[in-house]
């Protein structure tokens, strides 16, 4: 039972869950009684954070060659957001991003730097999650998925990082493989029965035995945490590798059972693999929230769905085939709207208004203290970013931010930032650290096609200046001549 794996780490928790479960028997069932009403509990969360979804990729954003009917419910019960971005265009500073609330400019972990044998760069012992803050409130809290900020024996798994409960993958290279021979639960590492042969020390490969699909196991695995935990507030990050391809598998990347219903010949078999990656995520999406449903949980409960970074060119996969960035310029890797503009549907029913389409910019960093404020937490985390919780529930806005700001460390170095409707975007930043800037007008050209700058020499001097302000040297991520 995942009730009983709390991590020793958390030993520090169980005086106050002794006093909880001595306070539970000497009230019998009068609290049972009131814990069932939903407004003596603060509300559940569950996060669903998909990898490399495309901004086009789902129904609520214009994909029609893919039906993704549970999206599109959520959707239609909840906010869609059309203009929120990711902590960064891959993976590990992305999730720095979100779980810290700090952009990139100045973030502890500003790219995926691998670390031998398994693992990337791990937080430092200083840097916990917001997930800590959820601890201290009383949540318990599980993450089931990809990590990605942290390997074995780093300081820096999720149950050093404020979960109580963990299952997945440390590394994300590890993540690449759907058929793995082993899997995490906690820092036990454990045994699965799929075979990859002439397996990597980070456990990479392609596997040539595969019983065992681990999307499966984890939704299994998030279905029984909600059984278990459904009388306590819980915060639950499911932090599926799907849609992601196995970059080990060559053009057969796309990795699942079967290709589900899309069988059509004229589409290669990495456009099926996909397509069938997207329709599984869906049917995950759509079975949480019937599970919610069957255990009186929904009405108590927020969920967030979104996506770590733009479409992926992996694994055979040509992200132009079903128009994963929508209409928007680039995929992931850049600091163009494609690579960073994800979607975000937020749903809770009876305080958020069904069916909404918002139009409000904001960034994972702000995900953080939107969260605890929803939650009712009393002290929200000092990060870069502002709740929008009251936009949730009242549909009041907050001011808007004085900018939001991308650096990548990959590809020559990238630097992307955007001020209300304008966005500025430098690249090969590590040979030309002042080179010029493009601008666009996001309000007319959301597809970043026309290059304003030379119309705009002030608002082009303006973005500059925020661009270094934001920019705070890194050790272990430099630009250009920081090196």
């Amino acid at each position: 039972m995942i009730a009983a794996k709390i991590n020793p780490k958390n030993r520090h928790r169980l005086p106050a869950l002794l006093l909880a479960v001595a306070w539970v028997l000497a009230a019998g069932c009068q609290t049972a009684r009131v814990r069932s009403f939903p407004k003596t509990q603060p509300p559940n969360i569950v996060f669903i954070l998909a990898d490399d979804l495309g901004y086009g990729d789902i129904g609520p954003y214009g994909q029609r060659q893919v039906p993704t009917p549970h999206l599109d419910r959520l959707a239609a019960a909840g906010l869609r957001f059309t203009q929120f971005y990711a902590g960064a265009p891959v993976c590990a500073p992305s999730r720095c991003a979100l779980f810290t609330g700090r952009h990139t400019g100045h973030a502890y972990i500003r790219g995926n730097r691998e670390i031998r044998p398994m693992g990337q760069q791990p937080l430092p012992d200083s840097l916990t999650t917001f997930a800590a803050d959820f601890q201290r409130a009383g949540y318990f809290t599980a993450m089931i998925g990809k990590w990605g900020l942290g390997g074995p024996g780093s300081g820096s798994t999720p149950n050093d990082k404020g979960f109580d409960y963990f299952y997945g993958y440390l590394c994300q290279r590890h993540a690449h493989n759907y058929y793995p021979s082993f899997l995490y639960e906690n820092d036990r590492r454990f045994t699965l029965p799929n075979v990859v042969p002439n397996e990597k020390p980070d456990g990479t490969g392609r596997a040539s035995v595969r019983q065992a699909y681990v999307p499966d196991l984890m939704e299994q695995q998030a279905m029984r945490f909600l059984d278990e935990h459904r009388r306590e507030p819980f915060l639950l990050m499911l932090t599926t590798a799907l849609p992601h391809a196995n970059g080990e598998a060559g053009p057969e990347g796309m990795e699942v059972p079967a290709y589900e219903a899309f069988t059509r010949p004229e589409w290669p078999a990495p456009q099926r693999g996909l397509a069938s990656m997207i329709s599984r995520l869906d049917g995950l999406v759509g079975r949480l929230r019937a599970r919610l449903e069957q255990l009186g949980l929904a009405e108590n409960t927020i969920i967030v769905f979104t996506s770590d970074n733009g479409p992926h060119r992996e694994g055979g996969n040509d992200p132009t085939f079903f128009h994963s960035s929508g209409p928007l310029r680039g995929l992931k890797r850049d600091v163009y709207e494609g690579g960073i503009r994800v979607p975000l549907l937020v749903a809770w029913p009876g305080r958020i208004t069904p069916g909404t389409e918002e139009h409000f910019v904001g960034a994972f960093w702000d995900l953080p203290a939107t969260l605890a404020e929803l939650a009712g937490l009393k002290t929200l985390p000092a990060t870069d970013g502002r709740s929008f919780a009251r936009l949730l529930t009242q549909r009041q806005a907050p001011a808007p931010a004085p900018y939001w700001y991308w650096e990548f460390h990959e590809g020559g170095g990238k630097q992307g930032l955007r001020q209300g409707d304008w966005k500025a975007v430098r690249l090969h930043v590590d040979s030309l650290p002042h080179g010029p800037l493009e601008l666009y007008d996001l309000r007319t050209d959301p597809g970043e096609t026309r290059n304003v700058a030379t119309g705009h020499p002030a608002v082009v001097r303006r973005l500059d200046s925020l661009m270094q302000q934001a920019h705070v040297p890194s050790q272990l991520f430099p630009f250009g001549r920081e090196k």
